[in-house]
């Protein structure tokens, strides 16, 4: 078994247009000084981090370990959400999407997925400048309008979906591949990637591509009514990254699952602070220790009632008090015995052989 790395913070939900959210080096000093060992860095700002510029240069990306390690810290891993979303946007979504993209992009959807491709491509190659054996993202969606089955689907809508899905993917798993790097797409709805069936869909279609692994945030599975430690179990050997993040669904009779288009405040399943919520990550931390999980827990905050200062001041020693520092032998060791088959034969009152 492996002892868990942490406790890391992913910084995408921190940034800002003031100091000290607006540079990687002042959010570095603001991580260190609450505790955390590790920062998961998104790669959409460039101010922060320049995926291109790290792709192309061991310099840079040495002076950014350099600087991280200066303060305590490691990168736990580039996150590549946002473009990696833009890999596949059903064209109901292109006006709201382009927002995450520079003005000269917007409203040019076969553009916007090209610089989105090459931005993926990119943290390939800076992860593995950076020693990195992990990337974060997201998938993007071609079938979330379809979700509920009402209209009813065209048949084959759903294979065709994910065959495209696989189509643009796979180029991008093999840049990984020769890379060496792993991308674990985090489950979340609005994603055609949500839960364990959609994942073994796409593994299905891209021929269990050993680069296609899972970040693992049991919030979104909890809200999905999901066994969300049973799925450790499931698929533990493709968990390659971990978000603690909290949630609850408080049952009421006004709204459900689907929201109701609630605000974030209003809706019955809604995101907490780790440990205001209702995710039992005692039984997921000793799950996943259990299925030898040596990765990065990292705290991801997108509370909907707490201040993000007290959720990151928070967040750091709650990861550390979960944390189970593996045992290095057997409690009862000292009263084994050597194996002794005549012993045995005796305990179980068969004589000599």
């Amino acid at each position: 078994m492996k002892t868990i790395k942490g406790p890391g913070i992913f910084l995408a939900q921190f940034l800002g247009d003031a100091p000290p959210f607006d540079r990687l080096e002042t959010l570095a000093d603001w991580a260190a000084g609450h505790g955390y060992a590790g920062v998961q860095v998104p790669t959409f700002n460039p101010a922060v981090f320049d995926v291109a510029l790290a792709a192309e240069s061991q310099d840079y990306c040495d002076e950014v370990a350099g600087m991280l390690a200066a303060r305590g810290l490691e990168i736990t891993e580039l996150s590549v959400h946002r473009q990696g979303h833009l890999v596949a946007v059903h064209p109901l979504y292109d006006d709201t999407v382009d927002v995450f993209v520079a003005l000269e992009l917007r409203g040019k959807p076969a553009a916007r997925r090209a610089w989105a491709e090459d931005q993926v491509r990119a943290a390939a190659k800076a992860s593995a400048r950076l020693g990195l054996g992990v990337c974060v993202g997201f998938p993007g969606a071609l079938l979330w309008p379809y979700l509920y089955p009402y209209p009813p689907r065209p048949p084959g809508l759903v294979e065709l979906g994910f065959e495209e899905l696989a189509r643009r993917w796979r180029p991008l798993l093999d840049a990984f591949d020769e890379a060496g790097v792993d991308l674990a797409f985090e489950l979340h709805p609005g994603e055609d990637l949500h839960d364990g069936a959609t994942f073994e869909r796409l593994l299905d279609a891209v021929d269990g591509h050993p680069r296609l692994t899972i970040l693992y945030d049991p919030s979104h599975l909890h809200l999905q009514h999901m066994d969300y430690v049973g799925f450790i179990d499931r698929y533990g050997e493709r968990i390659r990254a971990f978000h603690v993040k909290d949630a609850e669904f408080v049952r009421n009779e006004r709204t459900g699952t689907y929201g109701g288009y609630e605000g974030w405040l209003e809706r019955a399943g809604r995101f907490r602070s780790p440990g205001d919520g209702q995710i039992d990550f005692t039984a997921i931390f000793s799950r996943l220790t259990a299925n030898d999980y040596g990765g990065w827990a990292v705290l991801e905050w997108e509370c909907a009632l707490k201040h993000p200062e007290d959720g990151a001041a928070e967040g750091a020693p709650f990861i550390r008090d979960h944390i189970i520092r593996v045992t290095e032998r057997a409690f009862d060791a000292p009263m084994t015995a050597a194996p002794d088959a005549a012993l045995n034969r005796r305990v179980l009152g068969l004589g000599d052989a």
